[in-house]
């Protein structure tokens, strides 16, 4: 199954500063799958994504993408790979407006999305145009920063907590665009701690605790299992 991984991710440490994070992260996602981290607060979700993009201090271990190792690569050329990430904080532009903030950022590879795919994508966005970032709800500005990394032609998307703090009606309109770029062969790692949201899309969770990887389960027995996911965190 590793070696035939888009991304394979073994024994992955990490520092911010003198503090260890990320102590052994080891997982495998294959191209057009959506695989979630879930774990306690502090359990290294958020640490992880920012590793494989080359945005922590210290890394060890080793994260090949595509062939390609990404701990010995600046990050600007993981974005070239293909590697989009959407942070928690959404990291929109607040003093452009929504054509602004998707046309600012350049498109690393061709496939990138038009405008007018994204608009059929969500909808919302179409209409706030040219709306301000800081005038947008948290809802659309998550779409906008999902939809600004879908414009520069990557495939592989991180996403943290895309549903944070964020509507119900919204949620759900976050996840049918999810399943639809599942349906296009688009690879996603979601950090999500909202089960019922994680399982309508992925096909496989990887249990963090205490910095490493603890356990995996398919979506298809995540049911079955949902005792033993409760006792890791913590319900």
């Amino acid at each position: 199954m590793a070696e035939a991984a888009l991304l394979n991710v073994v024994d992955l440490e990490a520092w911010y500063g003198e503090s260890h994070i990320l102590h052994g992260v080891s997982f495998n996602v294959r191209k057009g799958e959506v695989v979630t981290l879930i774990g306690r607060n502090g359990a290294g979700k958020t640490t992880t994504l920012r590793s494989l993009v080359g945005m922590v201090g210290k890394r060890t271990g080793s994260s090949v993408f595509k062939g390609v190792e990404l701990l010995s690569i600046a990050p600007y050329k993981v974005a070239r790979l293909g590697m989009g990430y959407v942070p928690e904080e959404r990291g929109i532009f607040s003093k452009l407006n929504v054509i602004e903030n998707l046309m600012f950022p350049p498109a690393w590879q061709s496939g990138g999305m038009e405008i007018d795919e994204i608009y059929s994508l969500f909808p919302n966005l179409e209409s706030r145009d040219n709306t301000i970032g800081t005038r947008l709800s948290g809802g659309e500005q998550q779409m906008l920063a999902i939809a600004r990394i879908l414009r520069t032609g990557a495939d592989f998307i991180l996403l943290d907590e895309p549903t944070e703090g964020i509507a119900p009606v919204i949620i759900d309109e976050i996840g049918a665009a999810l399943r639809v770029l599942k349906d296009r062969g688009m690879t996603i790692i979601l950090v999500e701690q909202n089960l019922r949201f994680a399982a309508s899309i992925a096909d496989r969770h990887f249990v963090l605790d205490q910095g490493k990887v603890v356990d995996e389960i398919s979506n298809n027995a995540l049911d079955a299992n949902m005792d033993r996911l409760n006792r890791y965190l913590g319900v």
